[in-house]
């Protein structure tokens, strides 16, 4: 009898229902999930509009280094982390700085001239080319021991709808740019299920629960470490749901929100928090081993109220550096970038490897970065990189710098990590040197 024969069987005789088969891909005693080499997997985290140098980058080279401010969130992971210093964007051309800065960031290749005007530079449409996340994944996916049912997940918050070239950075190949999911709900539905609406979804979630009780009885003890995993989710899911249902039951015709009024600035906490714990739950269920995570866009004027900062962010991103409240803000901002990028290397962290050894984090790399090097010049020089955890087996724990060096050849290294030797990466020009070196 065959293997694949089995599961259906396994399966069917539970009675489990099909919303509840996807938590169940991963649990390596029914080998449902390829374990026969090493996953690697690695995040792209986005966040705009260009850091505060000074308390951004650590003075020192090498393992011992003090972290700045903004970095401070990610103190239990130094020894897990890299930052790189140095790293340029040299792709010109058409468009102003922040739409070649987001359009250029992971596709190392120049825009389009097109019809969308930003700045006081020439208008651009959008890339020539593939961006480094969709390359990894396509290489993954043409192997069966790498293959996942999704390949790659893009995920956001607060990502405007409108498609243009400041809202966009991972594309499927030239002139193709990928919408992220920013909706959590939305997310779930694509990982878990088709529900059409939250009462549909809680409906949903009630199978699923009831079903992985039923195969909790029936797996060893860590497939049922696994399964609880998912179901403590679940419940978190359901307790969301009816706390939204109760808060709209609110005695009154819920008014209707102005234009650009439906995704809720003040929530953006909430929405990352969720969406970091679906990548979690996605990479734990082997969904994918590809993922981007793009926090608002290029020019995003999020307003952070939680922080004590009314303006938004874009704003203050222009304020002059002698301007120290503005400075001072910038700070706490970015700072809260760095918080999220914590929040996701913890869960991953906490989180032991299915079927493997170690932890999610130490088989997962996650590369943040930003679209520039600092907001009121729009320098594309010395672009933020900060990867944490040990998906690509780099030496971590230091703080690297580099003389300028153009991104396309990070680009070439990551691919690289993934057993992908490729030549070059985007503007072949940028390449020559090779994949860049100093990170094993």
């Amino acid at each position: 009898m065959s293997l694949t024969r089995t599961r259906r069987e396994f399966v069917r005789d539970l009675g489990i229902s099909a919303a509840a088969v996807p938590f169940l891909l991963n649990l390596p005693s029914l080998s449902f999930a390829n374990q026969a080499k090493r996953k690697q997997r690695i995040v792209f985290i986005f966040s705009p509009n260009g850091i505060v140098p000074k308390s951004f980058w650590p003075d020192e080279e090498g393992a011992k280094f003090t972290l700045k401010e903004i970095l401070t969130p990610l103190e239990p992971f130094k020894d897990k982390m890299l930052t790189l210093h140095g790293v340029c964007d040299r792709i010109r051309g058409d468009g102003d700085g922040h739409m070649r800065g987001i359009g250029c960031l992971l596709t190392g290749i120049e825009l389009y001239p097109g019809n969308v005007q930003g700045g006081s530079d020439t208008p651009a449409g959008w890339a020539k080319g593939i961006s480094i996340d969709q390359e990894i994944k396509n290489f993954l996916q043409k192997d069966a021991a790498t293959k996942t049912r999704f390949g790659s997940l893009e995920m956001g918050v607060m990502v405007p709808d409108r498609a243009d070239t400041w809202t966009r950075w991972s594309y499927a190949g030239a002139n193709k740019p990928i919408t992220p999911i920013d909706d959590p709900y939305q997310m779930f539905n694509k990982l878990y299920g088709r529900a059409k609406d939250n009462e549909a979804l809680a409906s949903v979630l009630d199978d699923i629960k009831d079903d992985l009780k039923k195969v909790g009885d029936k797996v060893g003890a860590a497939d049922k470490r696994l399964l609880d995993e998912h179901a403590a989710f679940v419940r978190d899911m359901e307790k969301e749901l009816k706390e939204q249902k109760a808060a709209a039951n609110v005695g009154h015709a819920v008014p209707k929100l102005e234009a650009g009024m439906k995704k809720d600035n003040d929530n953006m906490p909430k929405i990352s928090k969720a969406q970091i714990d679906l990548l979690v739950n996605s990479f734990a269920a082997d969904f994918a081993r590809v993922a981007s995570y793009q926090i608002t866009n290029s020019v995003g004027g999020a307003r952070m109220k939680w922080l004590g900062v009314e303006e938004g962010h874009h704003e203050l991103s222009h304020e002059p550096d002698t301007n120290e409240k503005a400075q001072e803000k910038l700070v706490k901002i970015n700072k809260w970038y760095c918080e999220q990028v914590a929040y996701l290397a913890k869960r991953l962290a906490e989180t032991p490897e299915p079927g493997g050894t170690g932890s999610l984090l130490d088989n997962t790399l996650i590369v943040w970065t930003n679209e520039l090097g600092k907001g009121n010049s729009h320098t594309m020089d010395n672009i933020p990189f900060v990867m944490v955890g040990g998906g690509l087996d780099y030496k971590m724990g230091r703080s690297l710098k580099y003389n300028k060096v153009p991104h396309n050849r990070l680009l070439m290294s990551l691919a690289h990590g993934f057993g992908h030797n490729v030549k070059t990466f985007g503007n072949p020009n940028h390449c020559a040197a090779g994949a860049l070196t100093g990170l094993a």
